[in-house]
């Protein structure tokens, strides 16, 4: 789990701090070896996780010896190591062959809105604060208009431009939009992949589409015209968490 309002996402760049940086550098304190940690994602500047899995390859130590931390006292041993903004939630060993990113067959992210009339400093900068309240038919609106999108389907409408992906199909298992007893309006959606802010790309969407800007019965022509010109806004980064990963392949994670 991370918290990545200060970091330039997962992977680690030249021009900021990433969380792949400081996650390999507690990783090799621990083990007391040089280690590599390769991420399921790349996770954008600002974009949180509450279930990302990285995979850690320890180089083996010059004495022979095994590494003998067991997978459950892991996030307890981690934690000694890493900054308050990151924590390992549980831990698993797995066959070499295993690949973090390459063996997933789906994600789910959500996107998390307030539209309260206050700030609250406890979610603030973790959600997408809206400028004004949802009208009284806004929820009903996102919900019909999301209905269009779950299926395969070219989601080009939904890529930022820039993006050097050529093909942008996608299965999208299912998108649903509610409202919690807190007040947080929640995004949840799962897909066998995500293209370049195509979930921020959605959530902007479904918004304009809440405020009038678009009609529900539109999301199908914005699909069809595979433009992102055709879509609604961009939402923030901050309100982004990729919340779970799931693999074609066993992993038994080991629970503190």
């Amino acid at each position: 789990m991370y918290d990545g309002t200060d970091y330039c996402g997962f992977q680690s760049q030249r021009n900021g701090r990433s969380v792949q940086e400081v996650l390999t550098a507690a990783m090799s304190e621990l083990f007391g070896v040089d280690c590599t940690v390769t991420g399921c994602s790349r996770t954008d500047a600002g974009v949180h996780a509450l279930g990302f899995c990285a995979a850690v390859s320890a180089k083996a130590p010059e004495d022979g010896d095994r590494l003998t931390i067991p997978p459950s006292k892991l996030p307890r041993a981690a934690d000694r190591f890493l900054p308050r903004d990151i924590s390992v939630r549980c831990a698993a060993c797995v066959e070499d062959s295993f690949h973090p990113r390459y063996d997933v067959v789906s994600k789910e992210y959500i996107y998390k809105m307030s539209d309260a009339a206050y700030r609250d400093p406890f979610t603030d900068g973790k959600v997408w604060r809206l400028k004004k309240p949802l009208p009284d038919c806004g929820l009903s609106r996102m919900t019909e208009a999301a209905a269009a999108i779950p299926g395969y389907r070219d989601f080009s409408s939904f890529m930022a431009s820039g993006s050097k992906i050529t093909d942008a199909r996608r299965t999208v298992h299912r998108l649903t939009v509610s409202r919690g007893e807190d007040g947080i309006i929640t995004l949840r959606i799962a897909a066998d992949g995500f293209l370049y802010n195509m979930v921020r790309i959605i959530t902007g969407t479904l918004i304009d589409t809440a405020f009038g800007t678009f009609s529900p019965a539109d999301m199908e022509g914005i699909i069809a015209a595979a433009d992102r010109r055709a879509a609604g806004k961009t939402a923030p980064a901050c309100g982004l968490y990729l919340n779970e990963v799931t693999y074609g392949v066993p992993v038994n994670w080991s629970e503190p």
